[in-house]
């Protein structure tokens, strides 16, 4: 359960306040600006599959993040949100356990109510090299705030 005092520290976008989910799983938001957001998680254990590597749902829930973050202005609004209208993932290697995952997404166009956002999760080797997990796209569509 968190604290009063944790609930009311500054958080870096209006949608992190009350998203239980990213604060479970340990995202950090490293920078965020209009459609562009980079985070970070550690692939901890409770988030392996049987194969002992990265559970898809975690490295797409990770991306899935990174696309809100992407197209939701970092202040927050009173009269919309823009939710994902579909999603898409490649997954290119396996996310190995212990190591820190870094999920970078884009804009790549926005048309009235409507955006695609690429995300890109990536892994750093124990040689040095950026490898990339996995490539999500995202389909976005801005609609009223649920009251």
């Amino acid at each position: 359960m968190m604290t009063k005092a944790q609930v009311e520290e500054p958080v870096p976008h209006a949608i992190l306040r009350n998203d239980y989910a990213t604060q479970w799983m340990g995202i950090n938001v490293i920078e965020v600006r209009d459609g562009h957001a980079v985070i970070t998680m550690e692939l901890r254990p409770e988030m392996l599959n049987g194969f002992g590597i990265g559970h898809g749902g975690m490295i797409f829930a990770l991306a899935d993040t990174a696309f809100a973050l992407s197209c939701n202005p970092v202040e927050g609004s009173e009269q919309n949100i823009t939710v994902a209208s579909g999603a898409d993932i490649n997954f290119l290697r396996p996310a190995i356990p212990g190591r820190t995952l870094t999920a970078t997404g884009k804009r790549v166009s926005q048309q009235g109510r409507s955006g695609v956002y690429d995300i890109t999760v990536t892994q750093e080797s124990p040689e040095g090299t950026t490898e990339v997990v996995a490539e999500f796209r995202g389909r976005s569509r801005t609609v009223p705030k649920p009251q």
